[in-house]
């Protein structure tokens, strides 16, 4: 019997637009979020006839109440840093499947270190960042892997959004999160291990429609996923190019924001400013404007002494159209079917590679 679909965080902005791919593709999840009231007029929005329950991270045994063995619990709920835990416990304690739509390298660093493990003994599967954040990367890297042969032995992938893409575009969720991070350890898989970095602690470009695009280093969940199915790999970096022309500036407040937090008191002095100027679930593009936008990302294995292999390019819809069809296009294969293994996962250990590309051609992404 195929589990029940819980999206916790229905009624934020992500969530809204899950809710909506979920049941589009013929689901009835349980929508459940802190207000009771919108959670009932998004209920009635979309057709009517989907159970709500109300859940607060403030009180844990809220959430926990959400789910049962064999559910799968989709969190949306952000910045995960700060409000992520509690789902990730609830699911662990009923034994329920978990998806979240989280690109914060801390938090998935707690999910694949701290819970991965709790997961593993509870039989369940734990997709952390399953969204733009980072599904697509995963996918490009395996696919140029494959290619590529086991002569590869390290992985780039680059993110870039292409189109109409300003500072409007993104939500008030992902700015949230974005402040979160900063200024905040990273991390990259490097001489055969996870070693901690500083966010942009590399920089370099990618070619994409004859156009040299900057790019500098993130924490991704490439850097935990693809050693696991790919254990010829000694080095797996992430490259995000969201910021254009501002990539080298990033560097730089990166390296300079790194020490300055090790300065007794400004590490919360930060943390109160982003809290007071960057806000979560406070809207994000509507649909013609993420019409206009689009995704690029690009892929590149290597040998042992640099000489490139195999590329892979990804294209398609915008990242929040994307993040909501692979929430809900794994929420319900994973309530049918399950997933490959137990602990926590990435996309291709969770389904295979075959499935992951079709899951991906649904939400959207293709290969160029």
């Amino acid at each position: 019997m195929a589990g029940r679909i819980v999206l916790f965080g229905a009624t934020g902005y992500t969530g809204r637009l899950t809710a909506e791919a979920l049941v589009a593709r013929g689901q009835q999840p349980l929508l459940a979020a802190r207000d009771g009231d919108r959670l009932a007029r998004l209920a009635a929005e979309l057709g009517g006839g989907l159970d709500t329950a109300v859940a607060d991270v403030s009180q844990p045994e809220t959430v926990t109440a959400l789910v049962g063995e064999g559910d799968v619990l989709v969190s949306t709920v952000g910045p995960f840093v700060k409000w992520g835990d509690a789902a990730a416990e609830a699911a662990i304690a009923a034994r329920a499947h978990y998806l979240d739509s989280t690109g914060e390298p801390p938090f998935i660093r707690r999910v694949f270190e701290h819970y991965g493990p709790q997961a593993e003994r509870a039989g369940i599967g734990m997709l952390t960042a399953f969204g733009y954040d980072w599904v697509p990367g995963n996918l490009a890297a395996a696919l140029a892997l494959r290619d590529a042969g086991p002569d590869a032995v390290r992985v780039d992938t680059g993110y870039f959004v292409t189109g109409a893409a300003g500072a409007g575009s993104f939500s008030g969720g992902t700015k949230a999160s974005v402040a979160g991070v900063a200024t905040e350890p990273a991390f990259a898989y490097r001489d055969g291990r996870l070693r901690t970095v500083r966010t942009a602690d590399r920089y370099r470009s990618f070619a994409m429609r004859g156009r040299e695009l900057p790019a500098v280093t993130v924490g991704a969940s490439e850097n935990f996923a693809l050693p696991k199915t790919h254990p010829g790999l000694r080095e797996v970096n992430s490259y995000l190019g969201w910021l254009g022309p501002l990539s080298r500036p990033m560097q730089a407040f990166s390296l300079i924001g790194s020490g300055a937090m090790k300065v007794p008191g400004v590490r919360a002095m930060s943390s109160r400013l982003a809290d007071r100027f960057v806000r979560g679930s406070t809207g994000g593009p509507g649909a013609e404007e993420r019409a206009r936008a689009g995704s690029y990302i690009v892929a590149e294995a290597y040998d042992a002494v640099g000489a490139k292999l195999a590329e892979a390019h990804v294209t398609g819809v915008d990242p929040y159209t994307f993040t909501a069809g692979i929430l809900a296009w794994g929420a319900r294969r994973v309530a049918a079917d399950g997933m490959l293994a137990s602990g926590a996962l990435g996309p291709d250990g969770a389904f295979g590679l075959d499935e992951l590309e079709a899951g991906c051609r649904e939400a959207g992404l293709t290969r160029a």
